[in-house]
């Protein structure tokens, strides 16, 4: 589509999507929900333990997952989660300056004002988690624990409100957000070069080693020792970003964790490694980010869609699964697309066959968009976290860059007579 009609297509849709939100609230189920009630807790934890078992005590949630999702309202609260508001503070702050208007601005303030109020109170440093017990393969992460899956978004949060008012206020909370990534989370030599990065401010078993983990946190890091002209973050950030690259198999892909048992390859974690190191080669020109993007894109394109175009949740799947299409692939899709758009054709054609897809059949009359394509009908429970502000901060980033393009084309001096042709 032509960047006039999809400029169209884009406010009409984030419009749309900002008036349900006001109607809707800032509070919502999650993906986990399911298993954040004491009863799904204890559930995946004997899943984990004793498989047989719990296979058996899980069937019941997962036939909710897949025939009715609704029914996650009955498990667990509805909440507030850090890691989309940052998103939400990010999309509200890039219509602020495509748009040129002070609401959302303003919107993205409040949205800032609210993670001021969540950080997680057992740190000394701000930082943010999860506001439930998340039970996992290597044990529980309690509630109000720090996540260095999460603090990169919250830094890019404040970093991007901050850029537009230059409020210290903001540069301060950045500042303690950097300190807490170099100083509270563990790294674990992996080679002369590299060093894996723990997912929480606490020692991890021997065998972890999630990859989007380091490479968030080499992000961030890179990005606040710019920001602060800290050296040590600089090299904190070299490490871990070596340690993604380290990771990646021959073929391009990298699997959720480098410790010999979750070794799956799918779609929005791609993502998370592939946007981190492009961020990093943004900042700074990295050639070794530069070979690995480009390997990683390749792998992705080939892999990650199905016929039609559109994401596939695996390419190596740990289980069978209950849905064909997730909203948060769709959202990330768009994500590492705009960043890399332009650079890689084959991907630029499925930013297209995605978009069409999002605006053909997973927008909702009230404006809210489809979590997943079930594989019987969908589940249509809106999710903060589970993406809708993701893929609303996706929309207004590119929303930015499509509008700066397509006037770009239109302040272009005209050639005439007496205008002479470079060679």
């Amino acid at each position: 589509m032509s960047s006039a009609v999809l400029l169209e297509q884009l406010q009409g849709t984030i419009s749309k999507f900002v008036s349900w939100l006001d109607q809707y609230g800032e509070t919502s189920c999650d993906f986990q929900t399911f298993y954040a009630s004491p009863v799904g807790q204890k559930a995946k934890a004997l899943y984990y333990k004793q498989p047989l078992l719990g296979t058996m005590a899980v069937a019941p949630i997962i036939f909710c997952e897949a025939f009715l999702p609704s029914a996650r309202r009955l498990f667990w609260k509805p909440q507030r989660f850090p890691i989309a508001d940052a998103h939400y503070a990010m999309g509200f702050a890039a219509l602020s300056q495509t748009l040129e208007e002070k609401k959302y601005y303003q919107r993205a303030v409040h949205f800032l004002e609210v993670l001021e109020s969540t950080r997680c109170q057992n740190q000394k440093h701000y930082a943010w988690g999860y506001p439930f017990d998340w039970v996992g393969i290597r044990g529980t992460i309690k509630k109000g624990t720090s996540l260095i899956t999460t603090e990169p978004y919250v830094y890019e949060a404040f970093s991007k409100v901050y850029e537009i008012d230059k409020d210290q206020k903001w540069r301060k909370i950045m500042r303690s957000l950097a300190q807490h990534a170099s100083e509270d989370y563990f790294d674990v030599e992996t080679s002369s070069r590299a060093s894996r990065a723990s997912y929480t401010p606490s020692p991890e078993p021997s065998g972890g080693g999630v990859v989007n983990a380091s490479a968030y946190r080499a992000f961030l890091l890179t990005k606040a020792a710019l920001d602060f002209s800290e050296e040590k973050y600089r090299r904190q950030a070299e490490r871990n970003m070596h340690f993604a690259l380290e990771s990646q198999n021959a073929d391009g892909s990298w699997f959720y964790a480098m410790d010999g048992k979750r070794d799956f390859v799918d779609h929005f974690h791609t993502c998370f490694v592939l946007k981190a190191l492009v961020k990093i080669e943004q900042l700074t020109g990295n050639s070794s980010c530069t070979k690995a993007i480009e390997r990683g894109v390749n792998y992705y394109v080939e892999n990650l869609f199905d016929k039609a175009g559109l994401p596939k949740p695996f390419s190596k799947a740990p289980r069978l699964t209950i849905y064909r299409r997730e909203l948060y692939d769709y959202a990330e899709c768009i994500n590492i697309a705009t960043l890399l758009r332009g650079r890689f054709p084959e991907l630029d054609k499925k930013l297209s066959s995605v978009l069409n897809d999002l605006f053909a059949r997973w927008q909702r009359p009230d404006g809210s968009f489809r979590s997943r394509h079930l594989l019987l009908g969908w589940d249509n429970v809106p999710m903060h976290r589970w993406a809708q502000a993701q893929l609303f901060r996706s929309f207004c980033d590119l929303l930015s860059q499509t509008k700066e393009k397509h006037e770009s084309k239109f302040l272009m001096p005209e050639k005439s007579a007496n205008t002479p042709v470079l060679s």
